[in-house]
């Protein structure tokens, strides 16, 4: 059978690097997309997709029901909605999110070596 070209595209995003998805994010942003948002519309479009992945999280494993409106909510898609304007953020911003990614995890490990192996309310 022979594979389209959305199905392509897919199979390429589950294999996509961080560096090569901020590279997508701002190859489609300067064809499609025209230009970014100014850094504050992108902060501020940042948090109102952080505000659905909320919604959606305490509907589905929170207290909350579900609306009528909220039911075909896709959480997957909400978290791509971050993680694309998490990478326009970080394009216009010129942070290479694999090198700060790579960095944070370092900071991590040194500072938590021992934390959570410790914690008593993890036992």
């Amino acid at each position: 059978m022979k594979e389209n070209f959305l199905d392509i595209c897919i199979l390429k995003c589950k294999t996509m690097t961080i560096k090569e998805a901020q590279e997508k994010v701002d190859r489609w942003i300067n064809s499609t997309g025209v230009k970014y948002f100014s850094e504050l519309t992108n902060m501020a479009i940042l948090s109102e997709e952080v505000g659905e992945v909320a919604r959606i999280m305490a509907r589905k494993y929170g207290d909350q029901s579900f609306k009528k409106s909220d039911k075909d909510v896709d959480l997957a898609d909400e978290f791509a909605d971050v993680l694309w304007v998490l990478m326009c953020l970080a394009n216009q911003t010129g942070v290479d999110l694999t090198a700060a990614f790579e960095r944070n995890i370092e900071k991590k490990t040194r500072r938590d070596a021992y934390r959570h192996k410790t914690n008593e309310k993890l036992k």
